[in-house]
């Protein structure tokens, strides 16, 4: 017998009574406003949006829902089993109700809550949660008059819920575990492919082995910023410093770039970043671009071998990279005194590793999809478990 089976004639003949969520529950905010929060606490510190911070020190000690008043507005809610400190912009819910089990309320909130509070917030300017809106937020109880049942239909109701959510995590790990293994394979045969131990092999700066190596300059004046596909009067993309698709900034009418390049970041964060472009392009904002010779050096070779060179940048402030930092790098170059063995070499190094990053590429981009799949499946059996007629509904 299925699940859902088992509990269409588990809730079969069941009343139900819609009530309050204040008649069940004590509703309370948190008591703290400290800002001196860590990250390697003992106990977990949930402040006012979805960040879960770490707190030396607890305030409460029970099982609760925290949900919170600012920040991903009925999205986020915290099921906890144990000892926590709260921010006292987030909002606790401990059932007191003996017809109310914390976890199925939890499943329930995590179903119906926010378009309850969407509806609620209409023609506000900000969406937040108070207090009369948690106390208001109806919640449907099976047999309330039987304290027993009751609980033992919505303990079945969570336990099928709960598995649907451990078989996304387990998928989840075995997914991310596998996409760990190829890409530690990858390294393994990068590394082995670009080795210095090799015969032949000499490492050389970049300063010599590209015909140039040039900063971005500004946004040209002809262009569409947040432009994601070429038009006829803006044909040529624009891109930034910048990791992904954020890289590119925009097109324009013209380029600066008449060749294949690899670009690297420059500036912030993801300094070091880098990536092969397709001829025809302009760089801004501090992006650094390698056009390759390619009577010494392929494209895609420069772009596999700065893999494995530690691409740095300045230790005060900003991290950021220059031009001449750049040219300093030393990457390997295979038969450097026989230009054509080594462009050969290069292409089957290139073709070897190409197929390591497709299968890469394509768990990384599989990983997300195939968890949304699973997420999509348990919210639409969530919802279709939670989904109880109210009394006018039974009536008719």
């Amino acid at each position: 017998m299925s699940q859902l089976n088992y509990l269409e004639k588990l809730l079969g003949g069941v009343d139900f009574e819609w009530l309050p969520l204040g008649n069940l529950a004590e509703i309370g905010t948190g008591k703290s406003n400290r800002q001196d929060e860590t990250e390697d606490g003992e106990y977990p510190f949930y402040v006012r949006s979805k960040n879960i911070l770490r707190s030396d020190t607890f305030q409460f000690d029970e099982t609760a829902i925290v949900v919170p008043g600012e920040g991903g507005i009925g999205d986020i809610f915290h099921f906890v089993e144990g000892k926590y400190a709260l921010h006292q912009r987030a909002y606790r819910i401990k059932a007191t109700s003996d017809v109310l089990d914390t976890k199925f309320l939890y499943h329930y909130m995590s179903s119906k809550f926010k378009q309850y509070i969407l509806m609620k917030s209409v023609g506000a300017t900000s969406i937040s949660i108070r207090k009369p809106m948690l106390e208001g937020f109806q919640i449907p109880i099976p047999c309330p008059d039987n304290p027993e049942k009751s609980l033992a239909i919505q303990a079945e109701i969570v336990r099928i819920l709960d598995a649907f959510t451990a078989m996304t995590a387990e998928l989840t790990a075995e997914l991310t575990a596998e996409l760990n293994m190829r890409k530690k394979q990858y390294n393994y045969y990068r590394d082995q492919l670009l080795s210095a131990e090799n015969d032949g092999v000499e490492w050389r700066t970049l300063e010599d082995l590209c015909a140039s190596i040039s900063a971005g300059g500004d946004v040209p004046k002809n262009s569409s910023k947040g432009q994601t596909d070429p038009t006829d009067e803006y044909p040529y993309p624009i891109y930034a410093n910048a990791t992904g698709e954020k890289g590119l900034y925009g097109f324009t009418d013209d380029y600066k770039i008449d060749s294949d390049a690899v670009t690297i970041s420059a500036r912030g964060a993801k300094v070091g970043y880098h990536t092969v472009r397709e001829a025809k392009f302009t760089p801004i904002i501090r992006l650094i671009v390698l056009i390759a010779n390619k009577n010494i050096i392929s494209t895609r070779y420069l772009n596999y071998v700065l893999d494995m060179t530690p691409i740095g940048g300045t230790e005060a402030g900003i991290p950021q990279l220059t031009v001449p930092m750049v040219k300093k790098l030393t990457v390997p170059i295979p038969f450097p005194n026989d230009p054509k063995k080594s462009l050969l070499e290069q292409a089957r190094i290139v073709s070897i590793l190409d197929k390591f990053d497709t299968l890469t590429t394509s768990l990384q981009e599989g990983l997300p999809r195939e968890i949304e799949l699973r997420q999509k499946q348990y919210e639409y059996y969530r919802d279709l478990l939670l989904s109880f007629p109210k009394s006018e509904e039974v009536a008719a």
